[in-house]
């Protein structure tokens, strides 16, 4: 596992995600000033070509003597089935397993996949076949596996992208596929765009957290009221940190209570008003909130 204590004390880091492939490094520099303290470089479904000894090395490069780390590598596409780009999306899980060292990274994060238009117990005899093998990979590296819980639109009875977003799953999953190097990449956005309260969920799944998305909500309740959660009218919007309804100075509490050490990567690119010309100055704005959830400045005891 990475070792995530640093000089000011924290055991938290507080970082962003990267999704530029190739052109990582030079977006990680335009941005490192600003204070984040990790990074999760992201893929969509492919790796893109992307030469990822060259990658790793040109992003050391940015962050030499930063003392920043690379939090986690990331796909997001569906490995349990088998159109060509979902092979190449399972084939993406292996490669960034096997060069997650490359980039000081110990977690390789996406969806866990789903047979389209299935329940989703239907999809857990393959979640086992695909995962269980790549788990046993990862663990001779040391890598954990840790699966978002984005529902992508999908629900129990269908979808076509990931099955990780339920409890319920989890409890399947984690009972397919027990090994103790799998887990969760969590945020509270998208248990309350389901209205499910995320504190209760967090203190009791934290130890499967090995990740987490800065990632908010704003839930509509007046318009629940008038229009019922049909979505008919949204009622929910995903949020950067500091703008939501979240409360990150509980959720992180749950996380230091629960033993939690890694990353919070703020997840941007989804605020329907701090985007376009306010995007960094949105993400800049969360970092600097969440350091405060997370207490400021580190202030050591009296000997």
């Amino acid at each position: 596992m990475i070792d995530f204590s640093y000089p000011n004390g924290h055991n938290i880091r507080i970082g962003t995600l990267v999704g530029k492939g190739q052109d990582s490094p030079d977006y990680i520099r335009q941005i490192l000033h600003h204070g984040f303290e990790s990074f999760g470089i992201t893929f969509w479904q492919t790796l893109g070509g992307t030469d990822l000894e060259r990658l790793a090395g040109e992003v050391k490069g940015v962050l030499d003597g930063s003392g920043v780390v690379i939090s986690s590598l990331r796909i997001f596409g569906n490995p349990l089935e088998n159109e060509p780009i979902d092979r190449e999306t399972r084939q993406g899980w292996a490669k960034l397993v096997d060069h997650a060292h490359l980039f000081g990274a110990d977690v390789v994060a996406g969806f866990a996949g789903r047979l389209r238009g299935k329940p989703i117990p239907e999809s857990i005899p393959r979640f086992k076949e695909v995962f269980g093998e790549l788990a046993q990979r990862a663990q001779e590296k040391g890598v954990r596996l840790a699966f978002e819980n984005c529902s992508m639109g999908g629900n129990w009875e269908t979808g076509d992208w990931n099955i990780a977003h339920n409890p319920d799953a989890w409890e399947l999953m984690f009972e397919a596929v027990p090994d103790e190097n799998v887990g969760l990449e969590w945020e509270p956005a998208h248990q309350m765009d389901k209205l499910i309260d995320p504190i209760p969920q967090l203190a009791q799944w934290v130890g499967k957290v090995f990740h987490l998305h800065g990632k908010c909500c704003t839930v509509k309740w007046d318009v629940i009221r008038k229009h019922g959660i049909d979505r008919v009218k949204p009622f929910s919007f995903h949020r950067t940190p500091g703008f939501g309804d979240c409360n990150w100075a509980d959720i992180i509490s749950e996380l230091r209570m629960g033993g939690f050490v890694g990353s919070i990567d703020i997840e941007g690119w989804h605020d329907p008003v701090y985007k376009d010309k306010l995007e960094v100055t949105g993400q800049v704005h969360a970092l600097n909130y969440l350091k405060r959830c997370r207490g400021g400045d580190y202030v050591s005891n009296p000997t």
